[in-house]
């Protein structure tokens, strides 16, 4: 048996990350000595079945201790998880957030619809990270159609900026020297506080942290991209030169079909707009493969996508059917030929990487030290070397090379 502890085991997204140094710290105060908690992501079956998966393995390693799930796979299924033996307590997305949800034996999963305010996060350290995340937003008003993520977290809910200010200089103070700003939605930061835009929120950051060295944004939609934010991504040398964009599908009618916002041009034009004004940024992007009704032809326009918009850093995702979504009702592409076109489109990412790696040799880049010898460029490039500074130091690196997925460097 492992002795008594209270471990958190998060999956999915960089705010259920950030969360998860919540939940420690809620943990905590409440007293919890005994205990392993799941924060779960639901945004796929496959990341549902995981959640459920640690919660067994996570009571056969441990009979004595407390399971308790939370996360949005709490909030989407609560049912699923409180009828599992080996779970004690099934915690929603806003109770796992304060400690006096821990102290009880009552499961607690409210009705995250309701909620109109971003709850202010418990002050948690971040001391395992070079990277610091910082809350923005959470939730999401779109409904596209194959996403349960707005059933998990609700409507689109924005901290107000003396927040984000607050925790940003209390994190530089800390010796942080990157903070990537993190949400559901973060481009749709704002309106909800009467604030015009995320744009507006990242200047104040750059005005009033001086000291930060480097900022970061997280996932964005390109689409919903405010002019001030624009003119900041072009301009600032603080703002790191790196975007991953919500793409989803590079077919107009699978974008129409997904309720997305923006037609393929507007994607290329969008790339191809900042690449001319600042040609040292890069992209990474989220795409689905085999979304219902996709056709060999449109899936070739999002495998074309991939080249066009000189998408370094790909994430691929298989569609996976989600409850209750309008998606899982329309005509589906049969799996195998889902997972052939998964294969196919990260074959394109690599491609893609491959001649952004072999034309970075030769440049120098600035290095924050996330672990010895390993560390991100401000393209988010990893890049390893032999010197060892500390955790959280930059350092000017010349990349001499590369091993397809790293690039590698001498310290200037």
């Amino acid at each position: 048996m492992s002795a008594p502890s209270v471990k958190v085991e998060t999956f999915g997204c960089r705010l259920n990350a950030l969360e998860g140094d919540v939940i420690s710290e809620a943990a905590k105060q409440a007293g919890l000595t005994h205990a392993t908690i799941i924060n779960g992501c639901a945004v796929t079956a496959e990341a549902m079945r995981q959640a459920r998966q640690a919660a067994r393995k996570a009571k056969r390693a441990d009979p004595e201790a407390q399971i308790i799930v939370t996360g949005c796979a709490a909030q989407t299924d609560a049912a699923q998880f409180t009828a599992m033996p080996e779970v004690d307590l099934v915690l929603g997305n806003e109770e796992k957030l304060t400690a006096a949800a821990y102290q009880g034996r009552d499961h607690a999963v409210s009705d995250i619809m309701e909620k109109t305010h971003a709850t202010r996060l418990l002050q948690a350290p971040q001391t395992g990270r070079a990277r610091a995340f910082v809350q923005v937003q959470t939730g999401c008003d779109h409904r596209c159609t194959f996403c349960i993520i707005p059933f998990g977290r609700g409507n689109s809910r924005s901290v107000p900026v003396s927040q984000v200010i607050e925790k940003c200089q209390q994190l530089v103070e800390q010796g942080h020297k990157e903070i990537v700003l993190t949400g559901v939605d973060v481009t749709s930061y704002g309106p909800d506080i009467g604030v015009l835009g995320l744009g507006v929120l990242v200047k104040a950051i750059l005005d009033q942290v001086p000291e930060l060295a480097r900022l970061r944004l997280s996932s964005i939609d390109a689409v919903e991209i405010d002019p001030s934010l624009l003119d900041i991504v072009i301009h600032e040398a603080r703002l790191m030169p790196h975007l991953h964009l919500s793409l989803q599908a590079g077919d107009d009618m699978i974008l129409k079909r997904m309720k997305r916002r923006h037609t393929r041009q507007q994607a290329i034009d969008f790339c191809q707009k900042l690449k001319a004004q600042r040609p040292d940024i890069t992209f990474g992007a989220d795409i689905i493969a085999g979304f219902p009704t996709e056709t060999e032809d449109m899936f070739a326009q999002s495998e074309k996508l991939v080249e066009q918009c000189e998408l370094v850093w790909l994430h691929v995702f298989p569609y996976s059917q989600r409850p209750d979504t309008p998606a899982q009702r329309m005509p589906q592409v049969p799996g195998d030929i889902i997972k052939q076109r998964a294969a196919r489109l990260r074959a394109a990412g690599d491609r893609q990487r491959q001649l952004w790696l072999d034309a970075q040799i030769g440049q120098t880049v600035n290095v924050l030290v996330e672990k010895p010898g390993s560390g991100r460029s401000e393209t988010f490039a990893r890049v390893t070397c032999n010197a060892r500074h500390a955790t959280g130091e930059i350092i000017a690196m010349t990349v001499n090379g590369h091993d397809g997925m790293a690039l590698q460097g001498i310290v200037v």
